[in-house]
């Protein structure tokens, strides 16, 4: 999601609470010497409440002394990783519950676009930037987000059915930059402006070494913890497309 533009914070502290305008004041005709009546902006907000993230590993001490590896660094960049990992398909299809932020998929005003097919035409791709562009979302840098199996589709789709284009030429879709990631579903194509989902870290990566737990066989645990939450600033800046909905 940092490559496709997320908005990150870092540093944070305590519930965050982001204001957003959701909706615009009135203008209108008036005679000479008429006055407008008074119209006011609506704002509410987006929050941010730290939630957990954790993983820990335990490794022996066999493993320490006969590994050619740097074991202690090989595991913290593991654990690392799989937090990363989890924290990016949070923002994608977090469910908003059991302690787990709420991701895209589910979050109220996202668009969706019904495929035809597991491959979509590029009618249907056009009509996911139409779908932002009707919400007056289009804009800012709007990426389209896929997995390699929906990259492999688009670079074998061709646009018609004598141009000899595909509807994946080198690194862009429809004109726009194509974003691989894995952590996309079966199927799933995304495209939007992904400033307008905000990451929000409350805590760096916190790492804990335990050589006590099981220290009578010489086992020693690792844990890994971060505090983050993750929300959508401005839900219609985002559809997904899928041959299932």
């Amino acid at each position: 999601l940092d490559q496709a533009g997320a908005t990150v914070l870092t540093g944070l502290t305590g519930n965050v609470a982001i204001p957003r305008q959701s909706g615009a004041g009135t203008a209108y005709w008036v005679a000479e010497s008429g006055a407008p009546s008074e119209s006011q902006q609506t704002i509410d907000q987006v929050s941010l409440t730290p939630k957990t993230v954790a993983a820990f590993t335990d490794y022996s001490r066999r493993l320490m002394l006969q590994s050619s590896l740097d074991v202690e660094n090989m595991i913290r960049t593991d654990l690392a990783t799989v937090l990363a990992l989890k924290i990016d398909l949070s923002g994608l299809y977090g469910t908003g519950s059991n302690s787990e932020p709420l991701g895209l998929k589910l979050t109220t005003g996202v668009g969706t676009e019904d495929f035809s097919a597991d491959a979509p035409t590029f009618a249907e791709v056009v009509a996911m930037e139409s779908d932002l562009a009707t919400a007056n979302a289009l804009m800012g840098s709007p990426v389209y987000l896929m997995n390699a199996a929906m990259r492999g589709n688009l670079k074998t789709t061709k646009k018609d059915a004598g141009s000899g284009i595909f509807l994946m030429e080198g690194t862009e879709v429809n004109g726009y930059t194509g974003v691989l990631s894995n952590q996309v579903a079966s199927g799933d194509l995304w495209f939007g402006n992904f400033a307008d989902l905000i990451i929000g870290y409350f805590s760096s990566l916190d790492l804990m070494v335990d050589p006590y737990t099981h220290s009578t066989s010489g086992t020693v645990r690792v844990v890994a913890m971060q505090d983050v939450d993750i929300a959508v600033r401005h839900p219609e800046s985002f559809v997904r497309g899928n041959n299932t909905l």
